[in-house]
C-alpha cells in the first residue's frame, strides 16, 4: 500500500512482546507503510524477554532494529532513587510504581530513533490512561520534533474481537491464554506490580487472592519477625545488613523481604490525570520497606526546618511525576532541593518485618543531630537551661494574647 502524507518513515515502537504490541507493530506497518524498530526495555518485570526478539523477527522485524536492554540499574539509580528521597507519595499512599518508569522509557525510544533515524516513536497505551500523557510528554521534552505515535487513540479495533480478528488475519501468533478476556490487566517492574480492570473495577468488592502475585498474605507471612538493617549515604540505600550492593541489586533483596513478609499491598482509588477515578491493586514490597527506612534515618540527620520543607513540597513533587512532568524544569527545581536536604541522610537503620508490617526500630549516624543531652529527663549538666522555654511561650503568645483582648472587648 502506499504511505499516507506525512506518514513517518521509520518508528520507533515501544514493544514488550505481548498481543496488544505485537498487533501494533503489524498496524504500524499495514497503516503507514512504514520500518518499525522495536525496544524492549527490561525493568525487572520479570518476565524472559529472549522471546520478545523472536515474536518481533517473525513479524518481520530486521535484527539490528531490536533493541531489547536491561535497564534495571539505570531504573533504580537515577529514577527510583532520586523520587524516594522526596518520600514521594501521590495522593498519600501510591509509590508511584508504573509513573517512574515511563521517562526512562520514554527517553530510550527518543535516543534510539536519533540513534537509527527513525522520525516517530509509538506506544499501546490507551486513550482512557496516564501512561499516553506520560510517554508524550517525556517524549516532547526530550525532542519537540519528534512525531508519536498512539494506535489504540487510531484504529478501529475497539474490542477483544477485532483484535483476535486482526491477529489471526495477518498471522500473529495467539497464546491460548490470550483468547479468552484476562481477568484484569498488569505492569511490572522492579518497584512493583500495578493491578487494575475487570475484577477489579468495582471498588466495593474486595481484590479476589490470586491478583496478588508479589507478596504473601500477610496472615501466611511467618509467625516470627525479621529484623534487617539498611545503611545510607546521602538519602540513598548503599547497604543491607552491611553488604555494599548496587541499587537494582537492594532493590531486588528488599523485594525479597517484603515478599516473605507479605509488605506493600495497596487497595487504591486513586485520581487520574485524564479526570477519571480508578481502582488499582499495588504491591510495592521492596519499595514499603524502603519508604520506611529513608524515613528512619531522616529523623536524626535531617534539621527540622528543612524537613518540613521537604515534606510540604512532596505532594507537588508527586504530582509531577504521576502526571508525566518527571523531564520538566518543576520538578527538576524541586529535585535540586530535595537532593540538597540529602547531604547528610547518611546512617543506618533497622527495621522490624513483620506480618504486613515494617516498623523502624533502631536509627544511628555519624550525622545525627539527636542530642540525648539536650532531651534527658536526668541531669542534663547545664545542656539546656529550662527557664529559657519562659521568654520562647512568651514571644509566641503575644499574638494570641493580643487576638484573646481584642475579642474579649468586642464581645464585652
Amino acid at each position: 500500500m502506499s504511505a499516507k502524507p506525512n506518514a513517518p518513515k521509520k518508528v520507533v515502537l515501544a514493544y514488550s512482546g505481548g498481543l496488544d504490541t505485537s498487533i501494533i507493530l503489524k498496524w504500524l506497518k499495514t497503516e503507514y507503510d512504514c520500518e518499525v524498530v522495536t525496544f524492549t526495555a527490561d525493568l525487572g518485570q520479570g518476565e524472559e524477554l529472549d522471546p520478545a526478539r523472536k515474536k518481533a523477527e517473525l513479524l518481520g522485524v530486521a535484527p539490528e532494529n531490536i533493541f531489547i536492554e536491561d535497564l534495571r540499574e539505570e531504573f533504580v539509580r537515577d529514577f527510583v532513587f532520586p523520587m524516594f528521597r522526596a518520600n514521594a507519595l501521590y495522593e498519600g499512599q501510591y509509590l508511584l510504581g508504573t509513573s517512574i518508569a515511563r521517562p526512562l522509557i520514554s527517553k530510550r525510544l527518543v535516543e534510539i530513533a536519533e540513534a537509527t533515524g527513525a522520525d516517530a516513536v509509538a506506544h499501546g497505551a490507551t486513550g482512557k490512561g496516564n501512561d499516553q500523557v506520560r510517554f508524550e510528554l517525556a517524549a516532547y521534552a526530550l525532542n519537540p520534533d519528534i512525531k508519536v505515535i498512539a494506535p489504540w487513540r487510531e484504529w478501529d479495533l475497539t474490542s477483544r474481537t477485532k483484535l483476535l480478528e486482526f491477529a489471526e488475519a495477518n498471522q500473529i501468533p495467539i497464546a491460548k491464554d490470550k483468547r479468552g478476556e484476562a481477568p484484569f490487566s498488569v505492569d511490572a517492574n522492579l518497584l512493583h506490580t500495578s493491578s487494575e480492570g475487570k475484577v477489579l473495577e468495582d471498588p466495593a468488592e474486595d481484590a479476589p487472592d490470586y491478583v496478588y502475585q508479589r507478596s504473601v498474605n500477610p496472615e501466611d507471612a511467618p509467625d516470627t519477625p525479621e529484623f534487617i538493617e539498611i545503611s545510607f549515604e546521602k538519602g540513598d540505600a548503599t547497604a543491607i545488613n552491611g553488604t555494599a550492593m548496587s541499587p537494582a541489586t537492594i532493590l531486588t533483596a528488599l523485594n525479597e523481604y517484603g515478599r516473605k513478609h507479605g509488605i506493600g499491598r495497596l487497595d487504591f482509588v486513586e485520581n487520574r490525570f485524564v479526570g477519571m477515578k480508578s481502582r488499582g491493586i499495588y504491591e510495592t514490597p521492596g519499595g514499603t520497606i524502603l519508604l520506611e527506612a529513608h524515613r528512619g534515618i531522616e529523623q536524626i540527620t535531617l534539621d527540622s526546618g528543612a524537613g518540613h520543607l521537604k515534606d510540604s513540597l512532596m505532594p507537588r513533587y508527586a504530582e509531577l511525576i504521576y502526571n508525566g512532568f518527571w523531564f520538566s524544569p518543576e520538578r527538576e527545581m524541586l529535585q535540586a532541593a530535595i537532593d540538597k536536604s540529602q547531604e547528610h541522610v547518611t546512617g543506618t537503620v533497622r527495621l522490624k518485618l513483620y506480618k504486613g508490617s515494617v516498623r523502624t526500630v533502631g536509627r544511628w549516624s555519624d550525622h545525627s543531630l539527636y542530642s540525648e543531652a539536650h532531651v534527658t529527663f536526668e541531669d542534663d549538666a547545664g545542656a539546656y537551661d529550662q527557664k529559657d522555654a519562659a521568654g520562647f511561650i512568651q514571644l509566641n503568645a503575644l499574638r494570641l494574647k493580643l487576638l484573646a483582648a481584642r475579642n474579649r472587648r468586642l464581645k464585652g
